[in-house]
């Protein structure tokens, strides 16, 4: 029983990956992130600044567990600005509820965000990076809503809420 139990899940891993090359949309997916930054610090500086959560997300590429962040919830009037460089990201009128748990955008402030191939855990997906420290913030999909039909899925801990 375990070995049928570990092919078939080999199987579905494998297919997910082979699969994700054609569910993605392929002239979306650019790299547009670069390795020269406005903002740039070194490693023990980033960790003197950030909290432990933060750094993990923003320098490491890690993900913060679905639903603890306070602002999946938030839908006051604001800006969420890059919690490492506090540059301005995302617009809460571009904020919508996707149900994924974390923070969802349908579009970033023009300039404000760079992508990159991440073809980590066997599929490709876009991820997306602060434009000024190069912050890893999440991930886009193209599966939003209208106008863009985007969903920027972004750690709550790599954001700042600033309400206008």
């Amino acid at each position: 029983m375990k070995r049928r139990y570990f092919l078939e899940a080999g199987g579905i891993i494998l297919g997910a990956g082979w699969l994700s090359q054609y569910l993605i949309d392929k002239s979306t997916v650019l790299a547009t992130a670069s390795t020269d930054f406005e903002i740039s610090k070194t490693e023990s500086e980033w960790s003197e600044l950030l909290t432990p959560a933060q750094f993990y997300v923003l320098r490491k590429h890690g993900t913060e567990r679905a639903r603890t962040s306070p602002l999946d919830k938030q839908y006051a009037e604001g800006t969420y600005l890059c919690a490492g460089c506090d540059s301005p990201l995302f617009k809460s009128e571009t904020k919508f509820n996707s149900g994924t748990g974390w923070p969802s955008f349908y579009a970033g402030i023009p300039q404000a965000i760079d992508t990159s191939i991440d073809n980590s855990f066997f599929i490709r997906r876009v991820e997306v990076h602060c434009h000024s420290c190069g912050g890893h913030l999440g991930h886009v999909f193209n599966d939003g809503p209208k106008p863009t039909g985007k969903r920027y899925c972004i750690n709550g801990v790599a954001l700042k809420f600033v309400e206008a």
